[in-house]
Order: C-alpha cells, then sequence, then structure tokens
C-alpha cells in the first residue's frame, strides 16, 4: 500500500503532468520541425545540389526476386543512408531549437533577478533616534 501512496503523491505533485505537457508540446514541436526541415530546408537544399532527394539516397545489397508474372516475391534488401542524413538533418535542427529556446529562457531569468531590489527605508535622523530612545526609556520606566 505504501508504494501506492507515494505513486500518488508523486503524479499530484505535479511531476508527472509536467512531464505529460512536455511530452505533448515536444511531439507537436517535433511535427512542426519534421515540417520545416522536409518541406522548407530541404527542396532549395536538393536544388543546390542539383535536385536530389536525400530520402531517396540507398546502397542496394541485394536485389528484389521477382516471379514470372513481375510480382515481389523477396524484397530489396537496402542501406537508407539517405533516411539516415534527412533524420540527422532533423535532430540537429530540433536540437539548435531547443537551445535557441533555453538561451532566450535564461536570459529572461537573468533580467529577472537583476530587478533592483526596493529601496531600504530612509534612515532616521539624529533627531528621530533621540526620539526614539527617549520614547523606549519611558516605556521601560513605565513597566517598572
Amino acid at each position: 500500500m505504501k508504494f501506492i501512496e507515494e505513486f500518488k503523491s508523486f503524479a499530484v505533485k505535479g511531476n508527472m503532468i509536467d512531464m505529460a505537457v512536455g511530452i505533448i508540446i515536444g511531439g507537436a514541436f517535433g511535427k512542426i520541425v519534421t515540417s520545416l526541415v522536409n518541406d522548407v530546408i530541404m527542396p532549395p537544399l536538393g536544388v543546390l545540389i542539383g535536385g536530389i532527394n536525400f530520402t531517396s539516397f540507398k546502397i542496394v545489397i541485394r536485389q528484389a526476386v521477382t516471379d514470372a508474372a513481375g510480382i515481389i516475391t523477396t524484397p530489396a534488401v537496402t542501406l537508407n543512408y539517405g533516411q539516415f542524413i534527412q533524420n540527422f538533418l532533423d535532430f540537429t535542427i530540433i536540437a539548435f531549437a531547443v537551445f535557441l529556446m533555453i538561451k532566450a529562457m535564461n536570459r529572461l531569468r537573468t533580467k529577472q533577478e537583476q530587478v533592483p531590489a526596493p529601496p531600504a527605508p530612509p534612515k532616521q535622523s539624529a533627531e528621530e533616534k533621540l526620539l526614539t530612545e527617549i520614547r523606549d526609556i519611558l516605556r521601560t520606566k513605565q513597566q517598572d
């Protein structure tokens, strides 16, 4: 029973909720970055390198086997290094975007920490100090 109570305490504290929100937003952010890479960055890059699509880069290790009717009985075995290049570029862009986001958050946090403290109350004048001392002496005499 203690295990269940600990888990309930953990879940209610917000750790799991924070993690779930992070995963959901991360998944959505990943889709945005994937679209950015596939739809915005890769087409011009493909044009620059001669209209080549990275995802089509592959090395055929074993050709597909077809029967007399032309139906593939055994699919080809390929090494899809173009897809690896695409995924590596996705990762690099995501990592750079997260870096920029964390850098911006740290900058905001630093600015918040640099907010000046409220000014200290003004120092008492010599007359106020003297009056305060007299008041305190009178209080101690009244209590005796």
